[in-house]
């Protein structure tokens, strides 16, 4: 087994889980592949973790003893507005799931989970974050000014913190704005082949978008649905 590219090298992972042996196997895992690995069995202690350590990505357990993974979630969030936040279930409801990514988590994995497949969905995580794009960094859709480079988007007088997959999935309708582009390829490019996410997530993050772009999120005009195959942006309101 190959460690992982220089750009994992040295990266600090957060694991906020209580069971021992899930921690165990986690740290073992990614410290082969050359991570540096912190870790709290506590939802209040690895929220307080994550703001003093400054990892670079989080591995954060729904059920903790003291606070549950949502409420952690959300904490991390105040301080940390774009930390990839990666949560483990072992509830697989969808409601569930929607949850999570509402309360700011950009990923989940359902218990039990394959080790290897939360590896490869972290490498694609930094994968993204080191590659150069296109897209300039602020951006005017509509009414709303978005800053990708600051994670942040403003609209009608309030501003919103925009979380990594946000961010992602605006740079790539961006690039081919005016176009149809695939649930599938959306797929593909933001999450990649390993994270195998379903198309409801895709579906999840665009009604994210929507609630901070339009003005009415339920009739749409910038963050179009091509019904049957995917989205498309429009960056002016068609007259």
């Amino acid at each position: 087994m190959l460690k992982t590219a220089d750009v994992q090298t040295k990266k600090t992972i957060l694991i906020i889980e209580d069971e021992p042996h899930i921690v165990m196997g986690l740290r073992d895992a990614l410290e082969f592949e050359g991570f540096k690995v912190l870790s709290s069995g506590k939802g209040r202690e690895g929220a307080q973790l994550a703001a003093s350590s400054s990892p670079d990505a989080v591995i954060l357990d729904l059920m903790l003893p003291d606070m549950n993974g949502y409420a952690v979630c959300e904490e991390i969030r105040k301080k940390s507005p774009f930390l990839p936040i990666v949560m483990l279930t072992a509830r697989s409801q969808e409601t569930d799931k929607i949850r999570g990514l509402d309360s700011g988590a950009d990923d989940y994995v359902t218990k039990p989970f394959s080790v290897n497949e939360l590896i490869a969905r972290i490498r694609a995580i930094f994968r993204r974050t080191s590659r150069p794009s296109a897209v300039p960094e602020s951006l005017e859709i509509g009414e709303a000014k978005v800053n990708l480079g600051a994670h942040t988007l403003r609209s009608f007088g309030e501003e919103h913190q925009l979380s990594f997959y946000e961010v992602e999935l605006l740079r790539l309708l961006y690039e081919r704005v005016g176009m149809a582009v695939s649930r599938d390829e959306i797929l593909q490019r933001i999450w990649g082949l390993d994270a195998s996410p379903t198309n409801r997530t895709v579906d999840n993050f665009i009604v994210k978008l929507r609630k901070k772009i339009e003005r009415t999120p339920e009739k749409p005009l910038h963050i179009l649905t091509v019904y049957g195959f995917g989205y498309k942006l429009v960056l002016e309101r068609a007259i």
